[in-house]
């Protein structure tokens, strides 16, 4: 009995002992210090019904009670406890960053009223003297670019351009439906800023929907900024694709990579350091919209190499392109005929030939002319193949005032050409002259003395030609180029050879840019000559082209020269001028309003300008006009026999 009294009285005890912990760790839970206390988000409490319950309908916990004074010291040295700070990883620095380009990232557009080098389009200008260390930077840059790549890196690649449309062209209407773009730019090694700018200048003043794709083709750039960090820069543009040719192509196969690598309707091929304005795209995709037959050119406006300065053209003092029998671009003031047309000035004008750098032609029809001729190497002579093709084969070329695009202007070359001929441009030149110009290629072979060159296989380039039953060159210079003088209409032709000397008449430039007319050895190569010594006209010093006397090669070139029924001694537009320096012949653009331009080859052999002939100095290396004295040095050998077409 006693023993079964012990063990309830035990299991009494251990009762009381239990309810006491729990009621002493209940207390101690209420009140466990803040500093070790987690934020727990309020519960939502949902019966199995799915009624939301309020705070209201949850039970609360009792109220604390007064903690023990142990508590509370546990609290207080708790509170005092500094909070573990944990490692910040540094974010991973961009390969752009790494290189320290600028700029690093997209900045924003700029407006009329941003303040900063170059906006609005002005000359940001540079005192080399005053950059101390930079100095270094500074010819690094124009040594690399041929243009002031330091001003380039100082100005947004965002800048702002005011409108430079005028007239009608502010107030055109669009055609809803117009065909996409793709935007085909070639680069090789172009500076960080240029080429951002481009491709932004592209992006910031063309509707998106009408923005396809922009395809860079990286020709084999050895620049390691124009790899991954263009790369990562370009990749916040799902629109921008960049394609890297494998070794050194070339602007011809180079454009012919982003052909390729393209989708879209319309192709717009565009350099790599330009600027576009407001509104540049849609009248260049509205006119080709209207005929697939179209190509277009904007109008192209000079960006300063030295200072970036846009300088904008009125529509009415728009030049158009043109060419010389060396198969060479040039500018040229439109025919009157032209500057009179419907809806003149701000209505698209005609143009002879394109600059190339710059336009935009149906996907289809840069198909049906056989696009580029891969045969020609690096760049140069493109332009006009594609130009007389645009015109022989039914299309039409012209300038659309309304579209504004800037374009710096070099003054050489900064990049080596590897190529494993040794002038790729006559090469080129000499293949368009065989695919093209039909029997006016001997014109090209007198002026340039290249008869003899490898120009390759251009049977495919004719057949082109004949598939499409395209019209000849000659109904081309008929109908769109009248204008362009044709050696079949000259009285005399070749080089001018002295009678007292193997020298013939050439033409070399000055320092001052005036071309000389004066004797040098017959070289019969071409060039600036057209005998032993002949009139050539080679480059002074001070930059003026002066006629004058060099070893006569045979060659043509800089000693070929025609006279024209107007009593013209000309090479291509450029004719003999007496009116510069007294006494001297320079060589200047043809006016063809005789005076100072008028000579007579008489049956004596003399050339007179006046009542005074032309005469070799007594050291046979310059041209005078003096008065006629019936001496062996005013006497000349320029062939009068007509130059005749033959097939």
């Amino acid at each position: 009995m006693v023993r079964l009294f012990w063990r309830r009285k035990r299991t009494l005890y251990i009762c009381f002992a239990l309810v006491g912990s729990i009621f002493l760790f209940s207390q101690f839970h209420t009140n466990v210090p803040s500093a070790v206390v987690h934020t727990i988000p309020k519960p939502v409490h949902k019966p199995i019904g799915g009624e939301v319950m309020g705070d209201h309908d949850v039970p609360h916990a009792p109220p604390p009670v007064h903690q023990p004074e142990a508590v509370q010291k546990m609290k207080q040295q708790d509170q005092n406890i500094p909070p573990v700070a944990l490692p910040v990883l540094p974010a991973p620095q961009s390969i752009i960053e790494k290189m320290n380009l600028t700029p690093q990232y997209p900045p924003e557009k700029s407006t009329a009223d941003s303040v900063g080098p170059g906006e609005g389009g002005k000359a940001y200008s540079v005192n080399r003297d005053q950059l101390g260390e930079d100095q270094v930077k500074f010819d690094q840059g124009w040594q690399d670019n041929a243009f002031n790549q330091y001003a380039s890196d100082k100005i947004s690649v965002r800048r702002y351009l005011p409108d430079y449309r005028e007239g009608d062209c502010l107030t055109q209407k669009f055609h809803p439906d117009l065909p996409q773009a793709a935007v085909v730019i070639c680069f090789h090694n172009e500076a960080w800023s240029a080429l951002l700018r481009s491709v932004h200048s592209v992006m910031d003043n063309a509707p998106s929907h009408l923005l396809k794709e922009i395809i860079l083709v990286d020709d084999f750039s050895d620049r390691a900024y124009l790899k991954q960090p263009l790369e990562e820069y370009m990749s916040r543009y799902p629109i921008v694709k960049i394609v890297r040719a494998k070794q050194r192509e070339g602007l011809i196969r180079a454009r012919m990579m982003g052909v390729r690598s393209s989708t879209a309707e319309v192709l717009v091929f565009l350099d790599s350091h330009i600027e576009c304005t407001k509104g540049w795209l849609e009248p260049l995709l509205d006119r080709i919209r209207e005929s697939e037959t179209n190509v277009v050119v904007p109008i192209i406006e000079v960006i300063s190499d030295k200072t970036l300065q846009y300088n904008n053209a009125r529509a009415g003092s728009v030049q158009v392109g043109g060419f010389d029998w060396n198969l060479i671009f040039h500018w040229h003031s439109p025919p009157k005929r032209d500057k009179e047309r419907p809806g003149a000035p701000y209505s698209p004008l005609r143009t002879p030939t394109m600059a190339g750098g710059l336009f935009a032609i149906s996907r289809a029809f840069f198909k049906r002319l056989g696009y580029y001729d891969e045969g020609m190497e690096v760049w140069g002579g493109e332009n006009l193949e594609l130009s007389f093709k645009v015109w022989m084969c039914g299309g039409q070329l012209e300038t659309i005032i309304c579209s504004h695009i800037g374009h710096i202007f070099r003054s050489r070359s900064p990049y080596k050409w590897e190529s494993k001929f040794s002038s790729p441009l006559r090469r080129n030149t000499a293949r368009l002259a065989e695919a093209v110009l039909g029997p006016y290629a001997k014109f090209y072979h007198s002026q340039t003395g290249t008869r003899k060159i490898d120009f390759g296989d251009v049977s495919e380039r004719k057949a082109i030609l004949d598939r499409l039953k395209c019209h000849s060159f000659d109904w081309y210079l008929k109908n769109i180029y009248p204008e362009f003088f044709v050696p079949t209409d000259s009285v005399a032709h070749g080089d001018i050879e002295s009678e007292a000397g193997p020298h013939c008449i050439d033409s070399r430039r000055k320092g001052d840019g005036k071309v000389i007319v004066g004797m040098w050895p017959c070289h019969r190569e071409g060039g600036n000559q057209a005998g032993p010594h002949c009139i050539d006209s080679p480059l002074k010093g001070d930059g003026k082209v002066i006629v004058g006397m060099w070893p006569c090669h045979r060659e043509g070139g800089n000693q070929y020269w025609l006279m024209s029924k107007l009593g013209e001694i000309r090479r291509d537009n450029k004719c003999w001028d007496a009116g510069i320096e007294v006494g001297r012949i320079a060589l200047l653009d043809c006016h063809g309003v005789r005076g100072n331009q008028h000579f007579v080859y008489t049956s004596n052999n003399e050339i007179k300008h006046g009542e005074r002939c032309v005469t070799l100095s007594e050291d046979n290396k310059s041209l005078t006009i003096e008065y006629c004295s019936n001496s062996a040095r005013q006497r000349w050998k320029f062939d009068r026999s007509p130059l005749i077409l033959t097939e």
